[in-house]
């Protein structure tokens, strides 16, 4: 018998995307994660700008990760100048994609997750004992917004220009929000740690930022556990690749799928990670008896939780110790190449611009956390079902485990408010 399975509108994600599923003999032959969000060309409107306008336009890509497209463009575009930027800032820049961080992650965890895991089909739906829950994400949301407005000038898409810093003095009001959000926090990663999750392992590379002495997010050499590399060569070892079905690119690291986000970043980085992340880390490894690195996608979640936690901890430590007021860098305009690999909140960001001599932007390409994720949202989707259908489960069950195991990803389309329809055939 063949069948197809069709999850035409997936809710809950930040976006729009189908799913097409063909089962032959009650296993999966065919696995289709379909972007259906429309072509934006963000990497050809400014093609022929300025560079002073680029900061502005790319972070609209992505109102979540407006921060994160920010520090990426102006990072590669200082590179291509010839700039070194100053202490002061790379430590703004840093506290922005923290700050972003922590609400981002606040509201998947939350928001479009959680949902899931106390039968309800929204967090305005949740029963009586668990409202209390909402109060919770919402007091981190806020904080990560206050950091984002402190150090960005607003709360979504930040002022920030080539070679500029932005004058900061008295951290004292967002210290103390800070440090008064750490139970909440800690709250956070007990909840999100005794959840059910689906049992699904299987071996995935994980490719994130790494940097000696500190949990890399601005900086860092590209790091899977088959090799490193320099953000410059990162198309010597991804390739971006387009399927007929889909709108979005599949990037495949030396011709193979991997995981990007808070799951890589936890499984490369834990002996980077602050002194009480790295205590609750090994209380969620020995509550669950769990191994490094993570072979069951859904933690994504628990680690999700607990960079909340390690980005506030990162956060107080760059304000109670400020760098020095520098001189920048004169800006000089001249033509060159630059690539930024920075950490997003749902992996790792590349940015690549080409400028002319006259400050122009010749070529630009830039790789996206989802796209480098889909292909092992494919595998991984396809593992999950054919297990489910091994067990005999349910047409339901099926469905509910598939929204589940996307929505872990945390993936990033489009926006999107529909709820999940089905077609069996």
């Amino acid at each position: 018998m063949v069948r197809e399975i069709n999850l035409n509108h997936i809710c809950k994600i930040e976006g729009h995307a189908h799913l097409t599923l063909r089962i032959e003999k009650d296993k999966v032959k065919e696995c289709c994660l379909k972007a259906s969000e429309g072509a934006r060309f963000f990497e050809a409107l400014v093609l022929g700008r300025k560079i002073e306008d680029i900061q502005e336009i790319v972070s609209r890509i992505c109102g979540i990760c407006s921060c994160s497209h920010s520090v990426a463009s102006v990072q590669g575009l200082e590179e291509a100048l010839g700039i070194n930027p100053s202490p002061k800032q790379k430590f703004i820049r840093e506290i922005l994609l923290l700050g972003e961080r922590i609400r981002s992650h606040a509201t998947h965890l939350y928001f479009m997750s959680l949902p899931d895991y106390l039968g309800a089909s929204s967090a305005l739906t949740l029963k009586k004992q668990d409202k209390g829950k909402v109060n919770d994400a919402l007091k981190v949301i806020t904080l990560g917004n206050k950091v984002v407005e402190e150090f960005g000038g607003r709360d979504m898409h930040p002022f920030l220009k080539i070679n500029e810093d932005s004058p900061h003095g008295d951290f004292s009001n967002i210290l103390i929000h800070l440090k008064e959000s750490k139970p909440v926090i800690l709250k956070t990663i007990k909840l999100f740690s005794s959840l059910h999750y689906q049992k699904l392992e299987r071996k995935s590379e994980y490719l994130s930022l790494k940097e000696e002495g500190m949990y890399a997010n601005i900086s860092g050499r590209v790091a899977s556990q088959e090799e490193t590399f320099i953000d410059d060569d990162y198309k010597t070892h991804l390739t971006e690749n387009i399927k007929e079905y889909a709108t979005s690119k599949f990037v495949l690291h030396k011709d193979k799928p991997y995981s990007a986000g808070a799951i890589a970043r936890i499984s490369n980085n834990s002996e980077q990670l602050d002194p009480e992340s790295k205590r609750q880390l090994s209380f969620v490894l020995k509550e669950l008896d769990l191994k490094l690195p993570f072979v069951n996608p859904y933690y994504n979640l628990v680690c999700q939780a607990l960079e909340i936690l390690n980005a506030t901890n990162r956060i107080i430590e760059l304000l109670e110790s400020p760098p020095a007021h520098e001189e920048s860098s004169r800006l000089e305009i001249k033509a060159g190449v630059g690539v930024s690999a920075v950490e997003a909140p749902r992996g790792t960001l590349f940015h690549e611009y080409k400028i002319n001599g006259k400050g122009e932007i010749e070529y630009c390409n830039i790789i996206t956390p989802t796209a480098q994720n889909l292909n092992m949202m494919e595998v991984d989707i396809t593992s999950l079902v054919d297990n489910l259908l091994r067990q005999k489960a349910s047409q339901k069950k099926i469905v509910n485990q598939i929204e589940k195991l996307i929505r872990a990803y945390d993936p990033c389309f489009s926006c999107s408010t529909h709820f999940l329809e089905v077609e069996w055939i």
